[in-house]
């Protein structure tokens, strides 16, 4: 579907019908992300100057771990089909610094982007890349300078010269018939190929994108392409090769696909796409809030902060593809705050952040929930890894409620780490049929009741000491 055409269909009540298909609960959240969403295609379709002067909500996350601030971000990229990037705020450092400064999120973001819409135009043109592709291997069978050209050439010295080309063509038709129905993958054929200029300096030792030439100098974050760049000087090394048709028509067709496609007009795409779509999810960023002693590493996380700023308000950042505007991009921040507090964000950054969305711990019932409604549910997931080995199992309504119960008492006695404590309960309880699956002969049916549940993890769950390590 047309990207315009499929933001269009995407109402906010639309966008948390399919949330609600993986994430069950927080239904604040999914709305403040829906808005927000709406919101930028409301922007697009807006004429007046004023356009420029809609900035986005950017959103925090509020809430412990494992409750979905990840998942729904992540999601709304996919619905949105927008350039996404979950970036960890603890791994970046104040400029001046070693480590990654936060201007990289968005050349990272950039790249995702191109890589994104080059793969989406090298699927327009891939049935036609196919075809010039059969047309190459055409070529080198019917060559009568190759030996692989006997199956027509033979043939073809024993029919009148005036029926040749008429013989030729109906043979090359048939042939090639058989080439795209893959009656032929088998055979080899020997071919020039021509490597790539990428392959060509790694060969040098060169390894070109955002290479370090001499100390901390970095080209990416000057905005080269250093790879671009040397292959205009290196010519492309052309050498013999063999290979079965399967894998020669996969060759020609990448590299028919490559010719079709524009990469300035992609890079332009890609671009725009970032600009006007693209979301930063920040995770872990009430781990970047100082204690205010004023030295140490505390200095450096507070730097963080105020590096961010100007990326969340609107800045131009050098990429390796051009400039980058940061206006317009959607930047959704999550954190525990377990220690910290929102308010102990600094000032300015917390003013970038103006809808603050508190996530809810899950409860008993939700973990029911997320173990059967959702599209991506655990129990799917385990069954379908046993069904490979032909062994059946069936979670019992009382079995999964056990096994909710479970997980809602540990997190209340233990460390809440919400829906991952499922797939540490899961683990315990499913571990002997998975370790013996392949080697079982006779029972190959399980029916996990509340009973089953209570036999393998009840003493798990009753001992606090021991489960704060198993469980």
């Amino acid at each position: 579907m047309d990207l315009e055409k499929q933001m269009e269909e995407l109402t906010p009540s639309k966008i948390v019908q399919e949330l609600d298909k993986y994430i069950i609960g927080q239904d604040d959240a999914k709305k403040a992300v829906a808005i927000a969403l709406r919101n930028r295609w409301r922007r697009q379709k807006i004429t007046e100057k004023i356009k420029e002067e809609i900035i986005p909500n950017n959103i925090i996350l509020i809430g412990p771990t494992g409750v979905g601030k990840t998942e729904i971000a992540r999601r709304l990229a996919k619905l949105s089909r927008a350039p996404f990037i979950k970036v960890e705020a603890t791994k970046y450092t104040e400029v001046g610094y070693v480590g990654r400064d936060v201007e990289s999120i968005i050349r990272d973001l950039t790249d995702l982007a191109v890589n994104m819409v080059k793969a989406e135009k090298l699927e327009e043109v891939k049935a036609k890349a196919e075809d010039l592709a059969v047309e190459k291997i055409l070529n080198i069978i019917a060559s009568p300078s190759e030996d692989s050209g006997e199956l027509i050439n033979k043939s073809a010295n024993s029919i009148d010269s005036e029926k040749d080309n008429d013989y030729r063509e109906k043979t090359r038709e048939w042939l090639r018939e058989k080439i795209k129905k893959g009656e032929m993958d088998d055979r080899e054929i020997e071919f020039t190929a021509g490597s790539s200029a990428s392959n060509t300096l790694s060969s040098l030792g060169i390894d070109g994108i955002g290479m370090q030439i001499v100390g901390p100098i970095n080209l990416d974050s000057m905005g080269f392409n250093f790879q671009d760049i040397l292959s205009q000087f290196v010519p492309k090394k052309k050498k013999k090769r063999k290979a079965t048709i399967k894998e020669a028509k996969a060759i020609f067709a990448q590299e028919e696909a490559d010719k079709l496609i524009d990469m300035e007009a992609i890079v332009n795409e890609a671009i725009k796409r970032v600009q006007e779509m693209g979301i930063v999810f920040i995770d872990e960023i009430d781990k970047i809030v100082g204690n205010g002693k004023g030295h140490g590493p505390e200095v450096s996380r507070e730097g963080v902060q105020r590096d961010l700023l100007p990326i969340v308000e609107g800045s131009t950042v050098s990429t390796k593809y051009g400039p980058v505007k940061t206006d317009h991009i959607l930047f959704i921040a999550s954190g525990a705050f377990h220690i910290s507090k929102p308010s102990d964000l600094i000032p300015e950054l917390q003013g970038r952040f103006p809808i603050r969305v508190e996530l809810k711990s899950l409860t008993e019932d939700d973990f029911v929930k997320i173990l059967t409604i959702t599209e991506n549910a655990l129990l799917k997931q385990y069954k379908a890894l046993l069904e490979t080995e032909g062994i059946e199992v069936e979670f019992a309504e009382d079995g999964i409620r056990e096994i909710a119960k479970a997980a809602a008492y540990v997190n209340s006695q233990v460390e809440n780490i919400g829906a991952r404590r499922l797939q540490t309960i899961l683990s315990s309880l499913l571990d002997d049929i998975l370790f013996n699956a392949p080697d079982r002969i006779e029972k190959n049916k399980f029916l996990i009741d509340a009973d089953f549940v209570k036999s393998k993890i009840s003493n798990l769950t009753q001992n606090k000491d021991l489960s704060r390590y198993i469980l």
